[in-house]
């Protein structure tokens, strides 16, 4: 399994980091990729990357929710650190708008979110992408950079809408883009409606599977029977197996599947 988003560089882990990261080598768990929320998270991310080449994969970016009064000095920072250290970048994010609890910055989130699409664009990195409560502009924005800059070599955007939990329109334009959705734990909430999402129906066909990348979002999020508790990437099991149902399938093949489909969209080796 790749846990395509995890934070495992957030104070939750801190206490036992090294042994949370050695328990999912166990539990053979493949790749965990760390995206990047802030400048004060550049420094963290990295250096758990070094320590672990070729299993932590950084990625750096501005949230959504970090989008405040400083936001272009902390932009300034996160555009030179991508630069600087892109030979070690997987991907550029966590990216994207948040409206759930906040909407003093809303235009501000948007201009951030177009420049860092658009840098990734220039740098030919995928993007991870955060919508909360914001699915119109956050389509709308996608839609335009792809039709600015789609018609330049090499400049189609990619990338994955993490977290995915939206409807069937809503997961139709995000596979229209060309994009591909996480899936967490989410899927094995009570009277989450994701699998049916997933599974189609009516004018709707089913999300294919090559589409799909498994996540975690931990700290956050953890799958049934462990809702509450401090997520972990071996947990992904979980949602293979919750999966493999919508999928008539095994556990093995949505595994095999989803890891192939994050090597590729990632470009892991």
């Amino acid at each position: 399994m790749i846990d395509t988003h995890i934070h495992i560089d957030e104070e939750a882990y801190a206490p036992d980091r090294e042994e949370v990261i050695a328990r999912q080598r166990e539990a053979g768990v493949e790749a965990m990729l760390i995206p990047g929320v802030n400048a004060a998270s550049i420094e963290g991310i990295l250096d758990i990357a070094r320590r672990h080449p070729g299993y932590c994969y950084p990625a750096l970016g501005l949230h959504p929710q970090d989008v405040a009064a400083d936001w272009q000095t902390q932009w300034a920072v996160i555009e030179q650190a991508i630069r600087a250290h892109l030979d070690e970048l997987i991907a550029i994010g966590e990216i994207g708008l948040d409206y759930y609890w906040d909407t003093t910055y809303k235009s501000e989130q948007q201009e951030v979110f177009r420049m860092q699409l658009e840098l990734a664009q220039e740098l030919h990195l995928p993007v991870m992408i955060h919508s909360r409560e914001a699915t119109e502009d956050c389509l709308r924005i996608l839609k335009e950079i792809q039709m600015v800059n789609g018609k330049c070599p090499n400049s189609k955007l990619t990338g994955v809408l993490h977290c995915f939990n939206g409807s069937r329109e809503t997961a139709q334009q995000i596979l229209d883009l060309g994009l591909y959705l996480g899936i967490g734990g989410v899927i094995t909430f009570k009277n989450c409606k994701l699998a049916e999402t997933l599974a189609g129906g009516g004018r709707f066909e089913r999300v294919p599977l090559e589409r799909l990348v498994l996540e975690t979002d931990g700290p956050y999020l953890a799958p049934v029977p462990h809702r509450g508790e401090r997520n972990e990437s071996r947990w992904m099991e979980l949602v293979a197996e919750r999966l493999a149902l919508v999928y008539e399938t095994d556990k093995k093949t949505i595994i095999e599947v989803t890891n192939s489909n994050a090597k590729r969209l990632f470009r892991l080796k």
